[in-house]
């Protein structure tokens, strides 16, 4: 079995919004509090962690990373990124290893060039960039993933297939003609799913329904949900066919 630790669910705000009085933001219950986007994956010996957001000290902090054989990036949107320098700990005397696709890790290296140097700086993390391709299929630890390309509005991203799960966030069309093969016979499904009304980069909630029903996905989770709606209406409003994501919560999932 696979064990997914939700890191963060939130949009690139973060919720609660600074300077927002909003119902959600002023909310006591804590699955409205949410951080930045991102998962950590385990299975066996092997962690895994995609995306680093603005709290990813926090995130590590909270869910007791010991230890992480590498970070997969979905883009190099900041919300997404702007923790890398935190991996200064897990790189230690050898280079850690980050994947993704060769325009994304050229923005990482440009954001953070002092992390990518032959001779180091103390204290700096030292990277080693692995570049990844489209539905190829590679491996890290004793965990397989298959990039899956998807629209983020007009730009290119990828989301990761693991097992019988799939982590798709900052989602607006998953390209479902050129990508029916790697998403068939998936069991769960966690998916960027922004708001009730349509925005040209994020599928709204319904989209990230309608496009589940389509993969044929049997559990569902939203991540990467704003502050209009909270944790306790998207969970009646959705009731049977999908499940507002929060922070903290986790799932096992099957392998194969």
């Amino acid at each position: 079995m696979t064990e997914i630790e939700f890191l963060g669910t939130g949009t690139s705000h973060g919720i609660p919004v600074i300077a927002c009085h909003c119902p959600v933001c002023s909310s006591a219950d804590p699955r409205d509090k949410r951080w930045r986007s991102s998962i950590l994956i385990k299975r066996g010996c092997t962690s895994v962690v995609i995306d680093t957001g603005y709290e990813f000290r926090l995130q590590a902090l909270r869910a007791s990373i010991d230890s992480l054989d590498g970070v997969l990036y979905t883009h190099a949107h900041s919300d997404h990124l702007m923790g890398l320098d935190d991996l200064r700990v897990f790189s230690g005397h050898d280079r850690f290893s980050i994947y993704s696709t060769e325009p994304v890790l050229k923005t990482i290296e440009a954001v953070f060039p002092y992390a990518f140097r032959t001779w180091q700086y103390k204290g700096v993390p030292s990277l080693r960039p692995v570049t990844i391709e489209e539905r190829r299929p590679f491996k890290v630890g004793e965990i397989e993933f298959v990039p899956i390309p998807v629209m983020h509005g007009m730009m290119r991203i990828v989301g990761y297939r693991f097992g019988k799960a799939a982590y798709i966030t900052d989602v607006s069309d998953i390209l479902y003609d050129e990508n029916k093969e790697v998403l068939s016979g998936l069991d769960t499904l966690i998916i960027g799913a922004l708001r009730s009304r349509p925005h040209w980069s994020h599928f709204s909630f319904d989209q990230a329904v309608e496009a589940a029903d389509r993969i044929g996905a049997e559990n569902v989770y939203f991540t990467h949900i704003n502050h209009e709606t909270s944790h306790n209406e998207i969970e009646q409003r959705y009731s049977g066919r999908a499940k507002p994501g929060y922070d903290t919560l986790k799932l096992e999932v099957r392998d194969e």
